[in-house]
């Protein structure tokens, strides 16, 4: 059988790799986003840039959206020039993106009035994950559906679910979320402390990272907080919108996040200093700064 045709709406950090590793898998991918330069990248990897949604979308057997946060996908997805009005009847449409819950549920029930099929399928494992196709892929809707879409998945990740009906995806994806900024925040306090008490860092880090202390944010953001690097992976920008998804979600149905809650803040704080475009593991400059550290 012949591969589905594919439109990739949205080109950024996450969405120019993932699009670009669908290419590999010998699928036809047509791109749309507003960066010319990122439809160049497309075109030398072997897709199509189109010139606007409709044009990407018309004879796609697939969509798959990719960008920042609720706005920009409600953008994409209603109006004349968007994908519902564009796409064709039986058409799948699959949101990568990480947004509130609520959103996902709209844009189901409103693409189903078109006969489109909708899942929200939201991702965690940031850039590197994106690049090397290991992604964590939580995905909300039906079963058929996640069928049919399961061997695109595959060609983007190694850990794909079905968690429930439609937001379902997006709601695990805000508790992940929340689980790794405080993870980061934690492992941010343990390295200004270990540095402050004149212990070899890289060297702590090592053995911390092999035993309960471990984790995959340990692993993968050891070398930002050894280098001091922060050019993103996954912004603060973004984190902060989805410690706002997180908390909105969990004050709806009844939850207390308060550890979340504080951690939250400081995202918010490091964002307000200036430090939104970093990567997330910039959260040790504002333990640095409450450590008195000149930063």
């Amino acid at each position: 059988m012949s591969l589905p045709k594919i439109a990739w709406i949205g080109l950024g950090i996450m969405g120019s790799p993932m699009s670009e590793n669908l290419i590999k898998a010998g699928y036809d991918v047509t791109g749309y986003t507003l960066e010319r330069e990122k439809l160049d990248r497309l075109a030398a990897a072997g897709g199509t840039a189109a010139a606007s949604i409709a044009e990407a979308v018309r004879d796609a057997d697939v969509v798959i959206t990719m960008v920042p946060a609720s706005p920009q996908v409600e953008a994409i997805a209603y109006g004349p020039d968007g994908v519902l009005e564009n796409a064709r009847p039986g058409t799948l449409l699959i949101d990568m993106s990480s947004i509130t819950p609520q959103t996902s549920v709209d844009l189901a029930k409103n693409a189903e009035e078109k006969g489109i099929r909708v899942l929200d399928a939201p991702v965690s494992g940031g850039e590197a994950g994106a690049v090397e196709a290991v992604l964590s892929i939580m995905v909300g809707g039906e079963q058929a559906d996640f069928d049919r879409a399961r061997p695109v998945f595959e060609a983007l990740g190694k850990t794909i679910v079905l968690c429930g009906p439609h937001g379902s995806g997006q709601t695990v994806k805000a508790a992940n979320q929340l689980i790794v900024a405080v993870n980061i925040q934690a492992c941010a306090e343990a390295v200004v402390f270990l540095e402050k008490s004149g212990v070899d860092l890289k060297a702590a880090l090592d053995v911390l990272g092999g035993g309960l202390a471990g984790s995959t944010v340990l692993a993968r953001k050891k070398d930002n907080f050894l280098n001091r690097d922060f050019q993103p992976g996954f912004r603060i920008d973004l984190h902060h919108k989805d410690m706002g998804i997180v908390t909105d979600a969990a004050r709806t149905v009844g939850a207390a996040l308060p550890v979340g809650a504080v951690v939250a803040q400081l995202v918010a704080s490091l964002r307000a200093q200036g430090d939104g475009g970093l990567d997330h593991s910039a959260l040790l400059r504002a333990v640095e700064r409450l450590s008195g550290t000149q930063v």
